[in-house]
């Protein structure tokens, strides 16, 4: 990682197991770099869906609980993610789910370290602009508003992430990932994540087995099916929320889209699949502490963008290519225009 991007965190931070008892034992290097920003490959919505660059290959990213392996912070190819069906809580993402997870429980430990020391800049690299975090949490502040503040950012970021693949920014240059920009199932794996780091940032185990005792606890009470009967769901749903008609990476395979993800998060159930006994599991975005007070208060999340990202036509009023989170709500209403000008249905 360069050398100014934590140059804040570098002159301040040490490794303090006994302060982060509840979360990852971080090494030095582990502590002054940030997660990348994809940790985990995610997975394209469908199943069989052809790939434009590569003649003959058919691409479906399916697991099930049982080929899941156990979790690893920052990711390890045993863990076997893919996309499973629940019948309340609809297609999880395991690619998106984890990789909340890791990024709230490092996000937590940074809070720890801005109650002993006060505020925290740190550079969280480039994604359509060169992207900072600010966090000022005062001692005052209870566990449980740490993890949710923790939870928050990180949700906040994952939210960018589908923002910037909207506009044309991707891991792999020249191809494209709005194919998959707020997809239907990205929001709510992102906040089950956020909700599992929580629980296992409480948890005594260590994290990584809390994690993976928290996730398989969390299939069972969503009701998570076979791979197989993932599959079924998805056919169901074919030319509906999705169809094999396009290629990858080309952005009308997904057919549905969610932009509705600043409210409490219902999972898209498929018609015929939802559970018999028991009602949808609905997630809360974290929005205040215990005492009422917003988690903005204690952070700001920064983007100076660069040209991918039309700035004046949504802020026309803004002097500076210089956004924040408390701008997304206004950027995401003008790609919902974005969408129903090109015929793209969505969730607001």
């Amino acid at each position: 990682m360069p050398g100014l991007r934590n140059i804040w965190i570098v002159l301040f931070v040490f490794l303090s197991a006994d302060l982060f008892a509840k979360a990852p034992i971080f090494t030095e290097k582990q502590y002054f770099n940030h997660p990348p920003r994809i940790i985990r490959a995610c997975c394209a919505f469908g199943t069989d869906l052809k790939v434009s660059i590569v003649p003959g290959y058919r691409y479906t990213q399916l697991t099930s609980p049982e080929l899941l392996g156990p979790h690893h912070y920052l990711g390890d190819h045993n863990e076997n993610n893919g996309i499973i069906y629940t019948r309340r809580g609809g297609f999880l993402d395991f690619g998106h789910l984890r990789d909340l997870i890791d990024w709230t429980a490092y996000l937590y430990n940074l809070e720890k370290k801005s109650q002993q020391i006060g505020e925290i800049m740190i550079h969280l690299g480039f994604e359509s602009g060169v992207k900072a975090l600010v966090i000022k949490v005062p001692t005052s502040e209870k566990e449980e508003d740490l993890i949710a503040l923790a939870g928050r950012i990180a949700y906040d970021l994952s939210i960018w992430h589908e923002i910037t693949s909207w506009f044309g920014a991707s891991a792999v240059p020249l191809v494209s990932e709005k194919f998959s920009s707020f997809s239907v199932e990205d929001a709510y794996s992102n906040l089950l994540g956020i909700k599992l780091a929580a629980e296992a940032i409480k948890s005594e185990l260590p994290f990584d087995q809390a994690v993976t005792e928290a996730i398989s606890k969390a299939l069972c009470e969503l009701e998570a099916v076979s791979k197989e009967e993932s599959y079924q769901a998805m056919e169901v749903v074919r030319d509906v929320w999705w169809t094999r008609k396009k290629h990858l990476p080309n952005n009308h395979v997904m057919l549905e889209r969610e932009l509705g993800v600043y409210k409490t998060m219902a999972p898209w159930l498929v018609p015929g699949w939802e559970s018999k006994n028991k009602t949808p599991f609905l997630i809360n975005v974290p929005v205040q502490t215990q005492d009422g007070v917003p988690l903005t208060e204690f952070y700001t999340l920064t983007f100076d963008l660069n040209h991918k990202i039309p700035v004046k036509k949504i802020f026309p009023e803004r002097s500076n290519r210089m956004v924040t989170q408390n701008d997304f709500s206004k950027i995401i209403d003008y790609i919902g225009i974005l969408m129903l000008k090109n015929n793209i249905f969505f969730k607001m």
